[in-house]
Formats: structure tokens, sequence, C-alpha cells
């Protein structure tokens, strides 16, 4: 039972990850629509999103590291 439970914590951690990919697939639809809109801020708007982006997957790496040490430190 408690081999469950820690992959159950340990899938709900790996989750953010693949939350992450859909936010980050919705900066870059919304930074095209704009750039679309307003050519001339094309650069301002580029970096904003690779901010956000790297912003981003912090978030997953993090999800990624405590999905690790749940299964390898509360596993063992």
């Amino acid at each position: 039972m408690e081999k469950g439970i820690i992959a159950i914590a340990a899938a709900i951690a790996v989750w953010e990850g693949f939350v992450t990919g859909i936010n980050e697939a919705k900066v870059a639809m919304h930074a095209v629509d704009g750039i679309a809109k307003n050519p001339e801020a094309a650069n301002e708007i580029r970096s904003m999103a690779i901010i956000g982006a790297a912003v981003s997957e912090t978030c997953a790496i993090y999800g990624l590291l405590v999905a690790l040490l749940i299964i390898f430190v509360l596993g063992a």
C-alpha cells in the first residue's frame, strides 16, 4: 500500500511537467498572434515569450525534482 501512495504522489508531481507544456504552447500561440498583429513589436514580444517560457520551465524542473525525491527518498 505504501509503494502505491508513493507512486501516486510522484505522478502528481510529474503532472506539473504536462501542465507546463500546455502553458508554454499557449505562450507561443499568443506570441505568434501578437507578432502577426503588430510586426514592429516582434523583438519585445519574442523576448517576453522566451522569459515566460523559461520561468514556466523551472516549475517543470521543480516538479521532476520533487518526483525523484519522493521516489528515491520515501520509496527506499
